[in-house]
């Protein structure tokens, strides 16, 4: 029960993901999905997490544990090569972690986790991948250029409309949030807070990483702003033949159709 979107863009990256683990008739559960990995001026990376909550949370503390041990004999995010190795690393890690729970369950229950990962190393281009299942990842497509896990669908049509890999880092974080609010309007699993991270190519900073819950100003303007518009836009919609020959006859006759 979670969405997640990344976007690789010519300027950098855009992520975001909600936190909603569970929503039940009376009970809702709240998680975040983005990890962020800093080391400055050196690396920065994200992982954005989909999937049983047993499995992603393993997999970040295991994780988080190789990155402060920094034992270069030890593979990690802090010493990998590349992103690409980062991401096999990470989809070796999940499976492991999911077959060792797989052994000790007493029933069918499955701890499938899928993962976007998106940072850059120094020297390096920024870097995108979803990790599946299996552990295998896959980059996003030259024709769209983001990855979405857990609740794709209805946050998907906006990215096709307005996402290309020109689209500035400013305006696919607008567009993610919009993805997002799209995903919670129709879907009870998905919902806030909402994390976002930017990264500007060649700026291993960390990034930018803003939290939006219900009372935040600038979400509640911005999902104000996309209502009204879609209201706007849909009033002027091309009229079907049949409307204007009726009102072309009430205009030249004085009665109604």
């Amino acid at each position: 029960m979670t969405y997640c979107v990344g976007i690789l863009l010519d300027d950098g990256i855009v992520l975001a993901s909600d936190s909603r683990t569970n929503a039940g008739v009376d009970q809702i559960a709240c998680y975040t999905k983005t990890h962020a990995f800093t080391w400055a001026n050196e690396r920065h990376m994200a992982l954005l997490s989909s999937g049983n909550l047993a499995t992603t949370q393993a997999v970040v503390s295991h994780l988080q544990r190789e990155a402060q041990l920094n034992d270069s004999h030890t593979p990690s995010l802090a010493n990998v090569d590349n992103m690409e190795e980062a991401a096999h690393h990470i989809g070796r890690l999940s499976i492991a972690i999911q077959e060792q729970y797989t052994s000790k369950a007493h029933s069918d229950a499955r701890f499938d986790a899928t993962f976007i990962l998106g940072g850059q190393i120094t020297g390096q281009a920024p870097q995108l991948y979803l990790i599946y299942p299996e552990g295998n990842p896959i980059t996003p497509s030259p024709y769209n250029p983001f990855l979405q896990i857990g609740e794709t669908k209805y946050g998907k049509p906006i990215l096709d409309r307005i996402i290309t890999h020109e689209t500035s880092l400013e305006n696919a974080a607008r567009c993610a949030l919009v993805s997002m609010d799209s995903a919670m309007r129709s879907n009870l699993s998905v919902g806030l807070p909402l994390d976002l991270m930017v990264y500007r190519k060649n700026q291993i900073d960390g990034g930018i990483h803003a939290r939006f819950d219900a009372n935040t100003p600038y979400l509640i303007a911005l999902r104000k702003s996309w209502n009204n518009g879609l209201k706007r836009l849909f009033q002027r919609l091309p009229e079907f033949t049949w409307e204007q020959a009726n009102r072309h006859r009430v205009d030249t006759t004085g009665e109604p159709a």
